[in-house]
């Protein structure tokens, strides 16, 4: 990423404000591309686990094996939301550090920003949400992610879980003891996505 590499060259007194603004905006669209096509995936689950209700157990393994396919790709495409998003958001809170520079010199975090090694400052940025934030706020935010522990986790699925998960979806529906529907958002990675897009737009 051109961005980041230039960080690590430089100082961030030395960022282009219009070149992170581009950055920010080339990230925005790639992430609503990968948003539809992972709602794209979701359907053709959606529409797979309708054709297992009701079915013979070797109709149900076949479309299960499909629905592990999709999964798979869900899960990917889902990665590489994820990583996007974590770019976003460092570069949208670059966007903010270098719209309130002049006030931050003025104080002691500018010499942890300028002190700290790239890859921790990037980790720091990443975890919070500075956009739209008044010059207190951003301070203190900056203040709190810097003294934080970070870690990052994971999106990982056992595939065997995913199709007991399947099957007992499956049962649910066919018992009554939940609709179609319901089960659906089950095996459904909308929530995540859901989730990422409220952080996006801010609190």
């Amino acid at each position: 990423m051109g961005i980041l590499d230039s960080l690590r060259g430089n100082s961030v007194a030395r960022l282009d404000n219009r070149e992170l603004k581009s950055e920010q905006m080339r990230l925005q669209n790639h992430i609503e591309l990968a948003r539809k096509e992972i709602q794209k995936i979701e359907k053709q689950k959606k529409d797979l686990f309708k054709q297992g209700v009701g079915a013979d157990l070797i109709k149900k393994k076949m479309l299960a094996q499909q629905l592990k396919h999709c999964d798979m790709q869900a899960q990917l495409q889902m990665k590489q939301f994820m990583t996007m998003h974590k770019q976003y958001m460092f570069i949208s809170n670059l966007v903010v550090v270098k719209q309130y520079e002049k006030e931050l010199k003025q104080s002691p975090i500018w010499a942890k920003i300028t002190n700290i090694e790239p890859s921790k400052f990037e980790n720091a940025l990443i975890n919070v949400n500075l956009q739209g934030k008044s010059f207190e706020d951003v301070l203190n935010n900056l203040n709190g992610v810097f003294e934080m522990s970070l870690s990052d986790a994971d999106l990982e699925q056992s595939t065997d879980d995913t199709e007991k998960q399947l099957l007992d979806a499956w049962s649910g529906v066919e018992t009554g003891a939940i609709n179609v529907e319901d089960a659906q958002k089950l095996v459904s990675m909308d929530k995540q996505l859901e989730s990422k897009d409220t952080e996006k737009e801010g609190s």
